[in-house]
């Protein structure tokens, strides 16, 4: 616990220190090979251990992961969050005091845990065992700086000089840097933002990054960035660092909880992958959840933008197949995934017709030939890879059935608009609605114009009036100067956040919450020039933008045109009673209209049913949350 390395490093220990640096500083060459250029693959310890994996438990599944999914394209081993972090009494996920920290303020792995780590290694050791396997290794970090670090005022490292930060005649420490109001919303003992308007904040963060590179880290996954979390300042600023570091290093964001795609369109170019949900556990509500976000992003254009040093995918999260654990808790893998084998034929269908990163989650120790041939399907690895034009169709035929009864042709493609607080990007057009309306004794509503229904009682908040704590009068006053808290009703106690106060799993609703009322900038709001109402947490802004559902038979359906030019066709059960599905040869041509053919081949990937060349229709039975991949091989006609 605390700090470690105290004494501070005579001139000549941190020669060595200064060459590595100036090394990884350097450029990369313009040969380096792109990365991401399919969505990336590979295994995350998170789902099956938590936090508290150790270095034997993290080599042994990597091993398997060389002989198992290596072939198949999973390459990536990553330990998830709190490698840092003593497992010992009284720790656990949000706990305080427990994390090694080393002399610059800097997270180092626990040597209880990972004893390679010991004498200043880091995770050296451990990168260069994952790197004679075959494979690529992977941390997880978390925003900014950690509390732990922040309270120890500890030196910065300036990596372009390998001694203290300095600057205007101050040596700069820790807790300079730290913006505790904008402590992580769902780990508040853990980790602030830091200040990357100052050049301390930003040789801090530099000085961590650089150190990952000295490792041999090959894939960052930052969380507590984005979604809900947003810190656009930072990513952007890690970005920079990584570009400039001479080693190629996989950007992942996470999580992604209320992410939309004007985010989306924030960060793609500075990054290689970002989460579009928050966790994606093994429940079907969690799975459901990710049909509305990938619609949404594949519509936008997302799907493998141009990202740092390559491309960059929209993350539906790891696969919660196998052996797993539960969410943040100290126990390590004991139960089996509890999605039926329908449900995780879906999810692995819909993961791989999205071209999401594929991320297995489960213990590969204990890995079952059933979940091995799910994760190396030939037919999904190719369609994740390889095809293109991957979007949600919402042409419905005449021969979908439900329960026996054709769907009615309004019913056909149908959908709905609910209202719901949401936060995006401040660009986006669609937040510019609000607006301040005075009610009775004094008081003020901050309220949204609703110019669809002008009819409809509009949505409104009640401001709260700021009062300063004591003796922090002039700090507060600058930092949440016009801004304002937002009350549901007008009573005291419980304010408007904008994230989650815990972590959340993708089928929860993660905007438009109250918490009791306290100095957060997760509470702190800000009714603009242009009329959005910001966040002082996350820089989004407020919208009420109607979230489209598509109703009838709860069947969704995703199309993909392969490398060969085969066409892809999966269609989805959400419902829980069993449906049969239809389709004719001339429907697909309408949802192709730049395709030309008349018959096509045709088979099933689950069933294995060939149905020869058909110029007529072809169907199935879904189960209830089952699906069907029909792969067609079309003539010119």
């Amino acid at each position: 616990m605390g700090v470690v390395g105290k004494k501070q490093r005579s001139v000549m220990g941190l020669l060595p220190l200064l060459c590595i640096s100036l090394f990884t500083l350097l450029p990369l060459s313009f040969g380096v090979k792109e990365l991401a250029s399919v969505p990336p693959r590979g295994w995350n310890s998170y789902d099956s251990f938590s936090w508290i994996i150790s270095e034997e438990e993290f080599l042994s599944n990597a091993q398997l992961v060389s002989q198992h999914l290596g072939r198949h394209g999973y390459e990536y081993v990553v330990v998830d969050y709190l490698w840092y972090r003593r497992k010992v009494e009284g720790a656990y996920s949000d706990s305080y005091g427990f994390d090694v920290v080393d002399e610059w303020g800097r997270l180092v792995p626990d040597p209880g845990r990972w004893p390679s780590s010991r004498s200043g290694k880091g995770f050296t050791e451990v990168a260069e065992k994952v790197h004679q396997m075959g494979l690529k290794f992977g941390i997880h970090v978390m925003r900014g700086i950690s509390r732990q670090a922040f309270d120890a005022k500890t030196p910065i490292l300036d990596v372009t000089t390998g001694r203290a930060y300095e600057e205007s005649l101050k040596q700069w420490r820790t807790n300079d840097i730290g913006i505790p109001e904008r402590a992580c919303a769902w780990m508040k003992n853990g980790f602030m933002s830091v200040d990357t308007k100052l050049g301390a904040g930003r040789a801090f963060l530099r000085s961590l990054y650089q150190q990952y590179a000295e490792w041999g880290v090959d894939f960052v996954k930052h969380d507590c960035v984005f979604g809900a979390d947003f810190d656009l300042a930072e990513i952007t600023y890690v970005s920079q660092v990584l570009a400039e570091l001479n080693r190629p290093i996989l950007y992942s964001l996470s999580p992604g909880t209320s992410v939309t795609s004007s985010m989306a369109r924030d960060v793609s170019h500075l990054v290689n992958m970002y989460r579009i949900t928050g966790d994606d556990w093994d429940i079907w509500p969690d799975v459901v959840s990710h049909f509305d976000i990938t619609r949404e992003l594949s519509d936008a254009g997302m799907t493998g933008a141009k990202g740092i040093h390559g491309r960059s995918w929209p993350d539906c999260d790891m696969l919660p197949l196998g052996w797993l654990t539960d969410p943040g808790v100290n126990q390590g893998p004991h139960r089996k995934s509890n999605l039926t084998p329908d449900e995780q034929r879906s999810q692995m269908t819909l993961w791989s017709m999205v071209k999401s990163p594929l991320m297995f989650g489960g213990d590969m120790r204990q890995l079952d030939e059933s979940t091995l041939k799910l994760l190396s399907n030939p037919t999904l690895l190719e369609i994740n890879a390889f095809s293109s034009d991957n979007r949600e169709f919402h042409y419905m035929s005449s021969g979908v059935y439900g329960q026996g009864r054709k769907l009615l042709p309004e019913e056909k493609g149908a959908s709905s608009a609910t209202q719901m607080l949401r936060l995006t990007s401040c660009e986006d057009m669609g937040t510019k609605n609000w607006y301040t309306k005075a009610v009775e004794d004094e008081l003020e509503q901050v309220c949204w114009k609703d110019e669809s229904n002008v009819k409809k009682e509009q949505f409104c908040l009640h401001k709260r009036k700021l009062l300063l704590p004591m003796g922090e009068e002039t700090r507060y006053k600058y930092e949440y100067d016009g801004k304002v808290q937002l009350l549901e009703k007008n009573v005291k106690g419980s304010c408007l956040i904008a994230s989650p106060n815990q972590k959340v799993a993708s089928k929860d609703i993660n905007v438009g919450m109250f918490s009791p009322c306290e100095w957060d900038s997760n509470q702190m709001w800000e009714l603009t020039q242009n009329s959005t109402l910001m966040n002082s947490y996350s820089g989004l802004c407020a919208s009420m933008r109607g979230s489209q559902a598509y109703s009838g038979s709860r069947i969704r359906a995703w199309i993909a045109i392969g490398r060969r030019g085969e066409i892809y066709i999966a269609f989805f059960n959400l419902d829980d009673k069993k449906v049969t599905i239809s389709m004719s040869i001339q429907e697909v041509k309408t949802v192709l209209p730049s395709k030309s053919f008349s018959a096509c081949k045709c088979k099933e990937e689950w069933t294995q049913k060939d149905f020869g060349v058909v110029t007529g229709s072809f169907s199935a039975e879904l189960g209830i949350h089952g699906c069907a991949l029909f792969v067609l091989s079309c003539s010119q006609g």
